[in-house]
């Protein structure tokens, strides 16, 4: 079914369809699927023809980019804005202003149109709202470990690999453990020397007893 098939797909209209498909992050099997043909065939098309591995190429490292870019920004924290806004009627003299203006730029390009129609396409794609911004709030994201994590593993694999995490876990707890016995030997230390002090003021401590008479 797919002999010769090719020869379609080469064409710069279909070449930019499958570019598009690949850009909007479907997977070679999605692809295939649209072309009609199994993902085993689209593999061996992208090898017999760079035309097709070319277009899937460039799409691919498109959102790629994009998602890369996520990804960092996630990672190191971002600002999220958000606006709201409100539809409000535009004035009757400024839009009859903007019809005209639309009116004019139409005409240059289709003469061939009557007074009425262009004042009727000009009616229907003139909008009569315009959008205002009424609040625009900004939200802080903090940075994501795991973001970070993932783009360090996959950028430096050689110092942040699994292992790497590992041993650096393991010297952290390490390092705490060896905090916690060195408190708990200061703290016996102190103990040690309080019941020291404590055991040489009961010696020293002398105990008077007054004379008392003894009955005849």
């Amino acid at each position: 079914m797919a002999k010769g098939k090719y020869q379609e797909w080469q064409t710069p209209e279909k070449l930019a369809l499958i570019e598009g498909w690949a850009r909007d992050g479907l997977t070679d099997e999605q692809i295939a699927h649209n072309i009609g043909i199994r993902r085993e065939t689209l593999y061996a098309w992208k090898k017999a023809h760079p035309n097709i591995s070319n277009a899937l190429k460039r799409g691919k490292e498109v959102v790629d980019q994009m998602v890369a870019g996520s990804l960092v920004k996630r990672a190191l924290g971002m600002t999220i804005t958000n606006t709201t806004y409100k539809m409000v009627p535009i004035r009757d003299d400024v839009l009859e202003a903007k019809r005209a203006r639309w009116r004019n730029e139409h005409q240059i390009d289709h003469p061939e149109l009557t007074r009425k129609e262009l004042v009727q396409a000009s009616i229907e794609n003139v909008p009569t709202y315009e959008k205002i911004p009424i609040m625009v709030n900004e939200n802080e994201l903090a940075p994501d470990t795991s973001a970070q994590i993932f783009w360090l593993k996959n950028r430096k694999p050689e110092l942040f690999r699994d292992q790497a995490f590992k041993q650096l876990n393991e010297a952290q707890a390490e390092k705490v453990a060896e905090e916690v016995r060195k408190s708990k030997a200061e703290a016996d230390i102190m103990e040690a020397k309080a019941k020291l002090l404590t055991d040489a003021g009961s010696q020293d401590r002398t105990v008077i007893v007054d004379d008392v008479p003894e009955d005849d």
